[in-house]
């Protein structure tokens, strides 16, 4: 299908290229779920899962089982005493590459709507619990918009390095890992072109 790559395999990435695997991405739950998933919980659980996006275990099964068909999640062990199977990620990472562009062009759009509404949220919910927050936490908070000329390539170097300083706290998903004082943190980064592509060179 269009996905790529399994943590059990060794895999690090999973790719979606097809476009109704990008389709079952484009849903708030679901997004909640890969979000919970791909960048801060190790294995969530379907009840685990629907207390995060306020739907009942039986519906949460169901968005599951559609990420599941797409190779983006997989059934971790089950647990020793017995309980609920727990979900995982099926890769450190998710990445959306559609194999034509002409026809995913409006799921990509939605898709990218729904991402950047739960960014507005998460900068708009800190915001508003400033006055409780520690000083120290209000000056780390960091917003920077930039506007470089840049080459193709010099994009993709950017956007290498700014996972690659990512990576470093990847360890950190398991609750062990973390030091004292920390707390989860949500970056994100956007580099789009702007303008009309640069016309060929002779």
């Amino acid at each position: 299908m269009g996905a790529r790559g399994d943590a059990e395999n060794g895999a690090e990435a999973v790719r979606i290229t097809d476009v109704r695997g990008i389709r079952a991405l484009a849903h708030p739950a679901r997004l909640a779920i890969i979000d919970a998933l791909y960048l801060g919980r190790s294995e969530l659980t379907a009840t685990e899962c629907a207390a995060i996006t306020g739907l009942s275990p039986s519906a949460m099964s169901y968005h599951l089982r559609a990420l599941e068909r797409w190779g983006i999640v997989v059934r971790a062990d089950t647990a020793e005493d017995g309980r609920e199977r727990p979900w995982r990620a099926a890769g450190t990472r998710l990445t959306v590459a559609s194999e034509d562009p002409g026809s995913t062009g409006p799921v990509e759009a939605a898709l990218v709507d729904l991402a950047l509404d739960r960014d507005r949220m998460a900068v708009r919910s800190f915001l508003e619990q400033q006055p409780d927050e520690p000083q120290e936490w209000r000056d780390a908070l960091g917003i920077s918009v930039a506007e470089p000329w840049l080459t193709a390539d010099e994009l993709s170097e950017l956007s290498e390095e700014f996972r690659a300083s990512l990576d470093r706290f990847q360890e950190r998903r398991l609750r062990k890992n973390r030091p004292p004082g920390s707390r989860q943190v949500r970056v994100s980064v956007v580099a789009v072109p702007r303008g009309s592509p640069p016309a060929p060179s002779d």
